[in-house]
């Protein structure tokens, strides 16, 4: 099956998992901030996960770390055409900005 089209398949199987009854509505709540059930945001998890060819983000030990390498690197590439661009259009630093900032308060 392809993976870009999981979406679009009937959905006839099923899938069961015990989830901790709090955390289960603070996900549902969550998902509906965005539009989804919990079912359609696993379904998206799925879709990810065949897409990806494995888990769609970085499982690590800090939680503080979630970007993937594919992340940071387009994250990089957007930064060096950012930086790229403002030294060809002349763009002006932080710190000139910031003082025509107060001047015009």
């Amino acid at each position: 099956m392809n993976a870009e089209i999981v979406a679009n398949e009937p959905k006839t199987g099923t899938f069961q998992m015990r989830i901790n009854p709090e955390y289960k509505k603070q996900l549902e709540e969550l998902f509906a901030e965005c539009g989804m059930t919990l079912s359609e945001a696993t379904n998206v998890f799925f879709q990810m996960a065949l897409i990806t060819g494995g888990l769609p983000f970085n499982v690590n030990s800090n939680p503080k770390v979630v970007l993937s390498d594919s992340s940071v690197a387009c994250l990089e590439k957007e930064f060096r055409k950012g930086l790229e661009s403002s030294e060809k259009e002349g763009w002006i630093s932080e710190k000139t900005m910031r003082g025509k900032y107060k001047q015009n308060r």
